[in-house]
């Protein structure tokens, strides 16, 4: 197995002493880089803060700035940094405080070269098992992050179905590290609008969603949830009656307005928010996510770049009832909104659309039975045109929806209008869908062909993936998760270890070189994942 040489660097102010050092130890060939040398520690401490040495071998007693002030500021600057004092056997005192710096080795004077040699590569061995701690950790937190993410959504779609008993939720989100116990809960759907489409990577996505994820953090009484892709984040909120600070009337408006100084930070990015009534028991979320999906469908009617609750909604309704057949300019804005509901809108979502979309059109307008037709013809000819974008041919929609000239009964009332308008809406969302899984297809198989292909790189990640079929990572994980049954961190370890029983049947090749040839730097962590995933450690397999 391979590491990156570590690097040392020589403080030393007697100069036969830091010669013999730098030349009388082949550095090079005992696997070390030797960095720098100085003569004191104020002339070291600039050098060593380029070179960012693993292993510093200073002498403790050097004029300007001697090896124990240099060793202060060096541990301040580089904390894993291992530090070797070389000291005369009269500078006892100076040992003492060497200790309580942090000093990881101390010899004494005179030393030889084989000495300093042996106590420099015991260093470096701790040096290279604690980078491979590090290894492991972080490709546990890579797997334990998107497992936790992939559970926390599981979770919020079984928290707002309203059809599994409260201790079995309250269990699952002790679990994965949701406290869900509280005596007060609202929920914000919240989605962001780059310049981008929607489906495809967008840094600046990234970024909003971990400020918005370190500000969920930060609040105690707020979880974040990542729906992925075309659905969005979610917040729900949890309050307490006892405490005033932490009542829902009381936190809502401090959440909302600190979610939109994150906005306020990305002008060009376009928002918008739905939040749902306050209720006080968790098994009555399934009526507090229908108030949010309610309020979250306006994003397709209304403008941007706001929140909406229950008072603007209202608000916004007497409004739009004073509008007027004559003053109303339905060509330029309510096919805009079918259009952009039917590009990105979600199948739940067409209930909650089409209502939203006839309270904008006002009271007296849609009591006009020409006025209706109007409307819903135009939506018909929105969708079919959709549709036959996509591919389709012309009579698709007529097969679904039925032949529109010839259904008169669509118009005796304004609810057999709405009725019918969200078939219409419906079955072009479902054959949109039908177009998407094909494509989707076509990308999980080049997504899969990228980690047969670069799984031998130890730095793969999911946002590398998802990159090269231009997806957000976010938006990636769902869809690979929901087609393939697997997190991506899962698919990788199962093409690693598929190559790995490759080499262990048909090669002589040791288990470490095995693991770094397979992607993994760290042999344990390697052996571990084997025996997990395998149910035998590689030499039983080997053994079979």
């Amino acid at each position: 197995m391979e590491f990156k040489r570590i690097k040392v660097f020589l403080v030393e102010d007697e100069i036969i002493i830091r010669e013999g050092i730098k030349k009388n130890i082949n550095w090079q060939q005992e696997g070390f880089e030797f960095a720098g040398e100085a003569s004191d520690g104020e002339l070291a401490y600039p050098l060593i803060q380029n070179t960012k040495p693993d292993i510093l071998v200073t002498d403790i007693k050097m004029p300007f700035m001697d090896g124990l002030e240099l060793s202060r500021l060096v541990k301040k600057e580089l904390p894993d940094i291992k530090i070797l004092v070389l000291s005369g056997y009269n500078e006892f005192e100076y040992a003492k405080e060497a200790i309580n710096i942090g000093i990881t080795e101390y010899l004494l004077k005179p030393i030889t070269g084989a000495r300093l040699l042996e106590t420099v590569k015991k260093m470096a061995k701790t040096i290279r098992e604690e980078w491979q701690q590090k290894q492991f950790l972080l490709a546990y937190q890579k797997e334990q992050a998107e497992n936790g993410q992939l559970a926390r959504r599981k979770l919020f779609g079984r928290l707002v179905s309203g059809n599994y008993p409260v201790s079995t939720l309250l269990g699952e989100g002790r679990e994965i590290g949701m406290e869900l116990a509280a005596n007060q809960y609202n929920i914000v759907l919240f989605q962001v609008f780059t310049e981008e489409e929607a489906k495809n990577y967008s840094d600046k996505l990234n970024q909003i969603s971990v400020q918005m994820q370190n500000l969920a953090e930060k609040m105690e009484q707020v979880i974040m949830v990542d729906r992925g892709g075309l659905e969005g984040f979610a917040f729900l909120l949890k309050g307490t009656e006892e405490d005033s600070r932490g009542s829902i009337k009381k936190l809502m408006p401090e959440f909302l307005k600190k979610l939109e100084e994150i906005m306020s930070r990305y002008p060009d990015v376009e928002y918008f928010g739905g939040a749902g009534v306050t209720v006080e028991r968790l098994s009555e979320l399934k009526v507090c996510f229908a108030k949010a999906s309610h309020a979250y469908a306006y994003r397709y009617l209304w403008e941007h770049n706001q929140i909406v609750t229950g008072e603007i909604k209202e608000k916004q309704k007497a409004t739009n009832g004073e509008l007027s057949l004559g003053g109303l300019n339905v060509k330029n804005l309510e096919r805009n909104a079918v259009e952009r509901f039917l590009a990105t809108g979600l199948q739940d979502e067409v209930p909650d659309f089409v209502e939203g979309y006839f309270n904008s059109l006002g009271e007296q307008n849609i009591q006009s039975l020409l006025f209706r037709q109007y409307i819903t013809m135009d939506a018909y000819i929105t969708a079919a045109g959709a549709v036959e974008k996509l591919g389709y041919d012309s009579e698709v929609m007529v097969k679904e929806c039925g032949d529109f000239k010839s259904m008169a009964d669509i118009f005796t009332s304004v609810d057999e209008t709405i009725s019918y308008i969200k078939h219409v809406l419906s079955a072009a969302v479902h054959l949109r869908d039908a177009v998407s899984q094909k494509k989707y297809a076509q990308l999980l198989e080049d997504a899969k062909e990228y980690i047969r292909q670069n799984f031998k790189n130890y730095d793969i990640s999911l946002n590398m993936v998802a990159a090269s079929v231009n997806l957000s990572p976010n938006h990636f994980s769902t869809i690979f998760s929901q087609e393939t049954g697997q997190t991506f961190v899962e698919y990788l370890t199962y093409v690693r270890m598929e190559r790995a029983k490759e080499l262990l049947r048909n090669s002589t090749m040791k288990t470490s070189d095995i693991a770094f040839a397979v992607g993994y730097h760290d042999a344990h962590y390697f052996s571990y994942l084997f025996k997990k995933t395998q149910e035998c450690t590689p030499r039983e397999y080997r053994s079979r």
